[in-house]
C-alpha cells in the first residue's frame, strides 16, 4: 500500500507490480537448492548454505491484483497480462471469501491454466487440524475448475516458511510460446509522472508508460503511437498520440529493447500530465498504423456466471443470488484487455449482445 488513499482505508486500490529471479544450487537438495531474489541481483549469485554459484532459473514479474470487491474492474485489468497465477487463501479464515470466489471466476474467464494455490498465515493458526480442515475446504472450492489440479502449498510469508517450495513450482511453470517476429503491441495497466515537484526544467522527464509486450519487439528510439490517445467525447472523436521511446526498463534493469513476457516501463518523449496518475490505463501502444481502429458500438457473445459473486447480507453471509438475462438498454462494465468502460445494451439475441461504449 504506497499511496496514501490505500494507507487510509487499508485496502490495495492499484495494481501493485514486483520482479523476482529465482536461482537453483547445483549441489543442496530440492526444495533449499532454490532461492529467490530482488531482479537487481547478478546472475552469477552464489548459494547462501553451499557458497556454489547458481544457476538462473527464471526472471518473474509479479502483478498484485487487489482483492476488494468494488475493485473488481481493477483485478481484471491485471489478469490480462498474466500466464499463471497465484491464488492467495488466508489459513485464518473461512474458504472461500467473496473475493477469492471473484478471482477464480477471473482466472476462468481468462482461461489461464498455469495455477499455484497458496495457503499463507498458517503460523498464526493453533492448531494443523484447522490447516487440513481448510485444505479440504479449498480442494471442494475448486473442484470442477482450471485450478481443481493445483498443488496447494501452506506457507508464512512473514517467516519465508516453503517459500522454496513456491519457488520450485514457479520453475515448473512451462514458459509460453513468445512472438518476436509480429508488430509490436503493448498493453498498459499503470502510467506515471516521474517528475517530482521542484525539479528544474532541464530535468524533466517524458510520461512513462507500464505494461506488458503481448507481442513483437520494442527499441529504444522507436517512433511509437498510443490508441486510442486523447479522447474527445462530446465530438465522439480520438486522437492517437504519437511519441518516441526514450527509455526501457525492467524494474530497476534499463534495456535497449524489451521482448514479450514479463512487466516492463516505456519511457516516452509525451507530456507526463498525459500518464499521470493512470490516465493511460486500458490504452494500448504500437506502432504507427498497426494498431486497430477505435470503435464505438462492438458484439460480443457472452456466457452468465451461476451465481452473483462478491455480495454480502447483513448478517456477513455471502448471498447465493442467481444472475438476471441481460436486458436491452442495461449499463454495464466491459473488460478488454485492461480496458475497463460502461456500454449500452442496444440489442440482446440468443448468443451475442450489442454494445455502445461510452468513456
Amino acid at each position: 500500500m504506497r499511496f496514501h488513499s490505500e494507507k487510509i482505508r487499508n485496502i490495495t486500490i492499484k495494481l501493485g507490480y514486483a520482479n523476482a529471479k529465482i536461482f537453483k544450487c547445483p549441489a543442496c537438495k530440492p526444495p533449499e537448492c532454490f532461492q529467490s531474489f530482488g531482479s537487481e541481483k547478478e546472475d552469477n549469485t552464489a548459494c547462501i548454505h553451499c557458497k556454489k554459484q547458481m544457476t538462473l532459473m527464471r526472471h518473474i514479474s509479479f502483478v498484485d491484483c487487489p482483492g476488494h470487491d468494488i475493485l473488481m474492474a481493477t483485478m481484471l485489468g491485471g489478469v490480462a497480462v498474466m500466464d499463471a497465477a497465484l491464488l492467495l487463501i488466508a489459513a485464518n479464515e473461512s474458504c472461500p471469501q467473496p473475493q477469492t470466489s471473484e478471482h477464480l471466476a477471473a482466472v476462468e474467464m481468462m482461461k489461464l491454466e498455469n495455477i499455484i494455490i497458496i495457503q499463507n498465515k498458517i503460523d498464526i493458526v493453533q492448531k494443523e487440524s484447522a490447516i487440513l480442515t481448510q485444505y479440504e475446504d479449498i480442494k471442494k472450492f475448486v473442484s470442477g475448475t482450471r485450478a481443481e489440479k493445483a498443488p496447494i502449498i501452506p506457507i508464512s510469508a512473514q517467516l519465508k516458511y516453503n517459500i522454496d517450495v513456491v519457488c520450485d513450482y514457479l520453475c515448473r511453470i512451462p514458459i509460453p510460446v513468445r512472438d518476436f517476429s509480429s508488430t509490436p503491441y503493448f498493453i498498459i495497466i499503470r502510467s506515471f509522472d516521474v517528475n517530482k515537484p521542484g525539479d528544474s526544467p532541464e530535468d524533466l522527464k517524458g510520461g512513462v508508460a507500464g505494461g506488458s509486450i503481448l507481442k513483437g519487439v520494442l527499441r529504444l528510439g522507436d517512433r511509437v503511437e498510443i490508441c486510442p490517445g486523447t479522447v474527445e467525447k462530446e465530438e465522439k472523436k480520438c486522437t492517437p498520440i504519437q511519441s518516441v521511446i526514450m527509455s526501457l526498463f525492467a524494474d530497476k534493469n534499463d534495456l535497449l529493447y524489451a521482448v514479450p513476457g514479463g512487466l516492463i516501463g516505456v519511457g516516452l518523449k509525451v507530456d507526463p500530465t498525459l500518464t499521470r496518475s493512470d490516465r493511460l490505463v486500458g490504452q494500448v501502444l504500437g506502432l504507427p498504423g498497426t494498431l486497430p481502429p477505435a470503435t464505438l458500438e462492438i458484439e460480443v457473445t457472452y456466457y452468465l456466471l451461476r451465481r452473483l459473486l462478491g455480495v454480502k447480507s447483513e448478517s456477513g453471509k455471502t448471498k447465493q443470488e442467481k444472475i438476471v438475462k441481460v436486458r436491452k438498454g442495461e449499463t454495464l462494465l466491459l473488460n478488454i484487455g485492461s480496458t475497463s468502460i460502461g456500454g449500452t445494451v442496444i440489442e440482446v439475441k440468443t448468443v451475442y449482445i450489442l454494445f455502445i461504449c461510452r468513456k
